[in-house]
């Protein structure tokens, strides 16, 4: 699925609600240009207090040692909050990057968004 430009207000990031989750999504290349427009945007969305945030890197088409560092600072953001953070990455390259800099105990990436929300309800409801 292609998303015109249009439907990336803010560049490379977009925050939305979802069945009372946070979900991220990062898009395109993710490199250091990109991380210095995502980080403000990322800070926003990760503030509220006790939130499940899920960050999808379905559309992402690059991504670099910036994106590992996008990564853990929203992790270590929504844990000072008290919050859970869940990564939805389906991309091999990309879970390679996470694995070489030892993040796969960190996070454990989900191939879906859908199963990342349905873990959110299911802990959320009980």
């Amino acid at each position: 699925m292609q998303l015109s430009d249009s439907a990336w207000p803010m560049g490379h990031i977009r925050s939305q609600q979802v069945s009372g989750f946070t979900v991220i999504e990062f898009h395109g290349e993710i490199d250091i240009a990109a991380a210095q427009q995502i980080l403000p945007n990322l800070d926003a969305a990760t503030a509220a207090p006790g939130r499940t945030v899920v960050i999808d890197l379905t559309p992402v088409e690059f991504f670099d040692a910036y994106g590992l560092r996008l990564l853990c600072h929203a992790d270590r953001r929504v844990t000072e909050r008290h919050g859970r953070l869940l990564l939805v990455c389906p991309h091999p390259l990309i879970l390679r990057i996470l694995r070489a800099g030892n993040l796969i105990g960190r996070f454990t990436p989900l191939t879906a968004r859908e199963d990342a929300l349905a873990i959110a309800d299911s802990e959320a409801t009980g």
